[in-house]
């Protein structure tokens, strides 16, 4: 009898976890269920695989505080967002691999592009996956359907607190964060970094990325050649570009930019967005939480910039060299010293 009680109990509740489905591993969320979606790594391959969507927005943590509600309002898609926090090119090659399987038809794709990871390995993602919820075999799942946090955390705990699901702010940082961005919180928690004289090659990035260019995102776009690609290029402020200055790496950083926009630009598929010019968002301190991560307005200005194409911020073959050197000049021009006076 025993025996019969605790099998009664196990199916039970691998019956509940298959039916709410909290990682969307199934089937799409269940109408009405308070569902918590703040898990990458657990909720991004069951979204990518289950929801409706015709477009998806990928990349790291720059990413996060965008919200799909206006991508319907000015471009009229049906978008989720699929971030991982540091994304790898393996990382973004996931989502668009779970994508197809779904056998959705991706009208447009959004990728932010953070130079720094694209030079690792070509299989490398950020973090470890849970592989039960990266693969179709059932014979694995029991990791799923006797998990502790998640019939605790995901299933219990929602049903108690009932905060309504919010699909097109998932993964947003922007009300953790707030009362970080400022100038004088930036600076408060910034340590300058020592210098660092020693001789890099300008080409130093540039085997990595072409490897993750040929494994990872290459083939890609060429799979996908009526589906329109949105790669930008996010704004970090002006302290994140000092690390490289003062560690002797900025030409290095420029001609790797480079490379990857003449790589990009041979693809009619894609349209390449560079923000990392733009001086006003750039040099402001007040839009970040650190060197980094900017608040949610720039993630809104630069949704604008998609929906309008302006000029002035997509790049072509004629004026992706001219873009560049605003940048350098910029960042070579900064008097970086009388910033840093004020955290003294």
């Amino acid at each position: 009898m025993t025996g019969l009680l605790i099998t009664a109990g196990l199916a039970g509740i691998a019956a509940l976890v298959v039916w709410v489905d909290p990682f969307f591993h199934y089937h799409r969320p269940l109408d009405g269920f308070p569902y918590q979606i703040d898990n990458q790594l657990s909720q991004n391959p069951g979204m990518a695989k289950h929801m409706e969507y015709d477009s998806i927005m990928l990349g790291s943590s720059m990413t996060v505080n965008f919200e799909t509600d206006w991508f319907a309002e000015k471009m009229g898609l049906q978008m989720i967002k699929l971030s991982y926090n540091g994304a790898y090119p393996r990382d973004i090659r996931n989502m668009i691999e779970r994508a197809d399987e779904s056998g959705q038809e991706l009208k447009h794709v959004f990728i932010g592009v953070d130079l720094a990871s694209y030079t690792g390995g070509t299989e490398e993602t950020k973090y470890p996956l849970p592989e039960y919820l990266y693969n179709d075999s059932l014979a694995d799942d029991v990791n799923y359907w006797y998990n502790k946090d998640v019939l605790l955390d995901y299933i219990v705990k929602p049903v108690i607190e009932r905060q309504p699901t919010d699909l097109s702010a998932v993964y947003s940082s922007e009300e953790q964060l707030q009362g970080c961005y400022s100038r004088e919180y930036v600076l408060s928690h910034y340590t300058a970094p020592e210098k660092n004289d020693a001789y890099f090659p300008d080409d130093m990035f540039i085997d990595g990325l072409e490897a993750n260019l040929q494994a990872n995102i290459l083939p890609m776009l060429e799979s996908h050649p009526d589906t329109t690609f949105t790669i930008f290029f996010p704004p970090y402020s002006i302290l994140y570009w000092y690390e490289y200055v003062r560690n002797n790496q900025m030409d290095a950083v420029m001609y790797e930019y480079e490379y990857f926009m003449e790589k990009l630009l041979a693809y009619d598929n894609v349209e390449l967005f560079f923000f990392p010019a733009e001086e006003e968002i750039v040099c402001d301190l007040d839009f970040y939480a650190d060197a980094g991560h900017y608040n949610q307005s720039v993630n809104r200005f630069m949704t604008h910039c998609f929906a309008d194409g302006r000029n002035y911020y997509r790049l072509s073959r004629e004026n992706y060299k001219e873009e560049l050197q605003k940048m350098k000049r910029m960042i070579d021009g900064y008097d970086y010293d009388a910033l840093l006076g004020e955290s003294e």
